[in-house]
């Protein structure tokens, strides 16, 4: 297998940026998920898990700089805290510290496709994080791997991998990765510790790419696997995965299945 893309969101929920190269530790890769932005309205973490609210999140793009984060609007102007404000419609503070308790609310995707993206729906609460490192903004492990075979043809962006895969085999392959580890290049040791269940995320609008509620319900008819045992089957897509050895991965790294 071959890594054929590597991907970060320097920013929770935010449009991120292609790199070539990059190094990968137990905080996951470099400059990924390392910030978010924090709702001063109600204290609580935006998410585009909460379309209704958040779907905005997804016009912003967020470049990792050497002094922290860039983030720009649809128009590519660099935004400040009043800027990003004043687009999303909430004020809002862009925070590299995770406030202590915060947690995620998550729209139940199949009352989303249903009801639309305006509609208030039932959600979900979860910790933030319970498989990667204290404080992280991770919605739980620090990697999430896909196979080019499982996005078949949808734009990986959608489904916001760290790693993008080819040569895995059939759609949904990475499912039987779960408790074995990959051997990335001639350093990175990862750990398959999950499948990757669905939410509203990817049938939004992404920057250009228009909405596309197939995103969801392609993985809602193929593939309902149960992401951990105590968990009900759910619509899944790719892998989480924890680091065993810490190294630098680039495009066209081999991956061995251990």
């Amino acid at each position: 297998m071959i890594v054929t893309a590597l991907h970060r969101h320097p920013v929770k929920s935010l449009l991120g940026e292609q790199v070539d190269r990059a190094r990968i530790d137990a905080h996951g890769l470099d400059g990924d998920r390392r910030h978010a932005l924090l709702d001063l309205t109600d204290g609580r973490i935006a998410s585009a898990k909460e379309p209704r609210t958040w779907r905005r999140l997804l016009t912003l793009r967020a470049e990792h700089t050497d002094g922290g984060v860039r983030i720009t609007g649809p128009d590519g102007a660099t935004l400040d805290d009043a800027g990003i404000s004043a687009l999303l419609g909430r004020p809002v503070r862009l925070i590299s510290r995770r406030p202590d308790g915060a947690v995620l609310h998550r729209s139940v995707p199949e009352q989303v496709l249903a009801a639309g993206i305006d509609a208030e729906v039932e959600h979900t609460v979860q910790e933030f994080g319970s498989a990667a490192e204290p404080g992280s903004f991770f919605d739980f492990a620090p990697l999430h791997l896909v196979t080019t075979a499982s996005l078949a043809g949808t734009p990986a962006a959608r489904y916001r991998p760290n790693l993008v895969v080819d040569g895995g085999g059939e759609p949904y392959a990475e499912n039987g990765w779960v408790g074995r580890e990959l051997a990335v290049g001639p350093e990175l040791r990862l750990r398959v510790i999950a499948a990757t269940p669905r939410c509203a995320i990817p049938t939004l609008a992404h920057g250009p790419l228009p909405t596309d509620p197939e995103a969801l319900r392609r993985p809602a008819r193929e593939n309902r696997v149960r992401p951990l045992p105590d968990m009900p089957p759910l619509p899944c897509v790719g892998v989480y995965a924890q680091v065993v050895t810490p190294g630098t991965i680039g495009v066209g790294d081999t991956i061995t299945l251990h």
